[in-house]
């Protein structure tokens, strides 16, 4: 904001390109022409952006009034205002006005050269009695002449003629003035001396950066605004405000405050106007917007019903789609008798997907070769484990539909249970019973001490995946082959009960039958069974090979294949067989397990674990047979546990355990301090 310290008792400034912003007509609230915080009015001038009475970034300190030569009062003598570098100028309105005779007095431009000349004559008479009756004409000691356009800085310079000339006098007075002021009267060398000399100021805004206005283009397409150049604006009819503000120059309502309309007529405002409308025209058009609106909102309506419908439609034939693709009729064809696809709960996408937080990583529980499993949280509030497959191909797809026939069918505490899937999406999804305490393989190799996978535990824990599988094998309309048994696949409840999981690969068997031919071989590095590798033919001794690898983790904790072992050894199954042969089964075993099992717990499952690892599958164990030897052997930890803790008589030294020779015989092993037929022998083939 520029400034204005011309001391307005010496000059009043009147702007003429801003007239119209104060002179604008005012509405109920008007405008403001200042910028916030500055102060628009003193006393009843209005002072419009970009002037202002504040501090600002230009300052013209210089007192406008005359110029003389040769007076009493020389304290007036001034040089002019240089205004150059401020967005004034001096009007061309104004007149070089010459007060005083016998001279020529020069008005001096800044670059030398002479911008107009005025020389007044006097007839002879008393200077204090002279009268310029005719104006300011050149006689009568007072001349005026036009000054150049863009004047922004001069001077004067005096230059005396014969000083002999009647009435010549020594004093001379020159100045710029507003030829409209009325100061020329009987003792009008008097009055100059006293009297404030009102001067006309232009101002232009080109080339001054400094007045942070908005440019040209914002001017020329705001239709509010005229300008009649660059630099001066003004609000058009109609408009009122300061086109040099951000705001610019906004619509007067002209109905607003009264009614320029005559008789009934309705006035309008538009744009930088108004019209006027009679009644009826307003009612025509009341019903012609009213039918309008109706006709476009019933329109809408219509749009937004048939919307909804076909993208309900394009939606079932998107399911439908996904359905065929995801095995649902393969599902239908298999349902029969004890498999019925209409005892499986069919989830919707819509469902599954609030309860997952639209499948937030945050909730991934694991991930496999056949999907990734989520937990989710169903309205009712129960937690679920949803399994969002990878389906690839068609071979697949019937691995994942042949996985919800399998569990259709089992009801067994030791299974993870089916709860429904959902095939109406892109990849089809199960949902099982949340497991909450993860895998027994995470609690083998990492071991956790908030639950410690004591000797007994293990104990229990196999006895209840082998009881599963015996289920699953001699239980159930049709036998059924895991063919995917491993640690990472049995989960622990909140109990920390075994649950058997991961059924994609499994296959139900007719009873006619002994074995599967897989056209391609399935499994787990590891826990494959050498024979069904050899043969592709799978049968239910080759989950018993696998549970067999799941026996010698639980002894030893080791990994079932480990880079850090040695060659030979590499393979945990033949560490271990290799180790038996040369009795050294102590050297692999876990220290929880010899630090809280007994010898001959350890030494009976060790045995079995080796008959289930038998290389021919005719000589291994049914899951039957397994699950009852682990059941007696659980039992003598039981009465192992009684004689630790009541006798104290009986302690185990585990160096130089024998192993021996594992031919064909039966074994009877004996605990307790009475006789043989005191105590429950246990059992076992090897």
């Amino acid at each position: 904001m520029v400034p204005v310290l011309f001391l307005l008792h010496v000059i009043t400034v009147f702007l003429w390109s801003m007239s119209t912003i104060a002179a604008q007509p005012v509405a109920s609230e008007a405008l403001p022409i200042a910028k916030p915080n500055c102060t628009q009015d003193c006393g009843d001038v209005k002072i419009p952006y970009p002037f202002g009475i504040e501090a600002g970034t230009i300052q013209v300190t210089t007192n406008f009034t005359f110029s003389s030569l040769g007076c009493v009062d020389q304290r007036t003598a001034v040089l002019p205002a240089n205004l150059s570098g401020s967005p004034f100028l001096y009007s061309e309105k104004n007149k070089f006005t010459v007060i005083g005779c016998g001279g020529i007095t020069w008005m001096m431009l800044s670059n030398g050269s002479k911008g107009g000349g005025c020389l007044a004559t006097c007839d002879g008479s008393d200077p204090a009695q002279r009268e310029f009756l005719d104006g300011c004409t050149g006689i009568n000691s007072c001349c005026q002449t036009n000054i150049p356009p863009n004047l922004t800085a001069f001077n004067y310079s005096y230059q005396a003629i014969d000083t002999t000339y009647p009435g010549n006098d020594s004093c001379k007075k020159a100045f710029l003035v507003n030829p409209d002021w009325v100061g020329y009267s009987s003792g009008g060398m008097v009055s100059i001396k006293q009297l404030a000399i009102p001067m006309l100021l232009d101002w232009r805004l080109s080339n001054y950066s400094t007045l942070q206005i908005r440019g040209t283009a914002d001017w020329a397409n705001n239709s509010g605004t005229t300008c009649t150049n660059a630099s001066l604006c003004s609000c058009s009819s109609g408009f009122q405000g300061n086109p040099y503000l951000p705001n610019g120059c906004q619509d007067i309502n002209e109905c607003e405050d009264s009614d320029p309309c005559p008789g009934a007529s309705i006035c309008i405002n538009v744009r930088g106007s108004f019209r006027c409308q009679s009644p009826d025209q307003t009612v025509k058009l009341a019903i012609i917007v009213v039918g309008s609106v109706l006709g476009a909102l019933l329109i809408l309506i219509c749009a937004w019903g048939l919307h909804k419908v076909i993208k309900k439609r394009i939606n079932t034939k998107r399911k439908e789609k996904f359905f065929k693709q995801n095995g649902g009729l393969l599902l239908e064809k298999q349902s029969s008798g004890d498999v019925n696809v209409e005892k499986i709960k069919l989830f919707n996408s819509e469902e599954l997907e609030k309860a997952t937080d639209n499948y937030n990583a945050n909730r991934i529980l694991g991930q496999g070769g056949h999907g990734t499993v989520y937990k989710g949280m169903l309205a009712d509030g129960s937690t679920v484990a949803i399994k969002k497959s990878k389906i690839v191909d068609e071979g697949e797809v019937e691995q994942f539909i042949n996985e919800i026939v399998i569990l259709s069918q089992i009801i067994h505490r030791n299974v993870v249970k089916l709860m429904g899937c959902c095939l109406e999406t892109e990849v089809p999804l199960l949902v099982y019973e949340f497991i909450p305490n993860g895998t027994l393989s995470q609690y083998i190799h990492h071991q956790n001490e908030e639950f410690p996978l004591t000797w007994r535990v293990r104990l229990r824990v196999s006895i209840e995946v082998a009881g599963a599988l015996s289920y699953l094998h001699s239980a159930t309309s049709f036998p059924i082959y895991h063919r995917d048994i491993k640690t990472s696949n049995i989960l622990l409840d909140d109990k920390f009960r075994a649950k058997v999981a991961d059924f994609g690969t499994s296959r139900t068997v007719t009873i006619d039958k002994t074995h599967l031919t897989m056209s391609q071989v399935q499994g787990t590095f590891g826990y494959l069974d050498p024979e069904y590798f050899q043969s592709s033919q799978f049968t239910d001794k080759s989950d018993v090979y696998s549970f067999g690898v799941v026996l010698v983790e639980l002894l030893t904790g080791q990994k079932p294949v480990s880079q850090t072992r040695p060659e030979e050894w590499r393979s945990l199954t033949n560490y271990f067989l290799l180790s038996m042969e040369e009795n050294r089964l102590l050297d692999i075993l876990d220290a929880r397990v010899m630090n809280e099992g007994g010898k001959e717990e350890i030494m009976a499952v060790a045995q079995l674990a080796r008959r289930c690892l038998n290389m021919k599958g005719k000589k291994r164990p049914t899951m039957k047979e397994v699950a009852v030897q682990l059941e007696g052997i659980f039992q003598l930890s039981a009465k192992d546990s009684d004689v630790h803790t009541n006798s104290g008589e009986v302690e185990y030294v585990l160096n130089g355990w024998h192993v021996g020779s594992t031919s064909a015989r039966y074994n009877t092993i004996h605990i307790g301090s009475g006789s043989p037929s005191d105590v429950e022998p246990l059992i076992y083939v090897s």
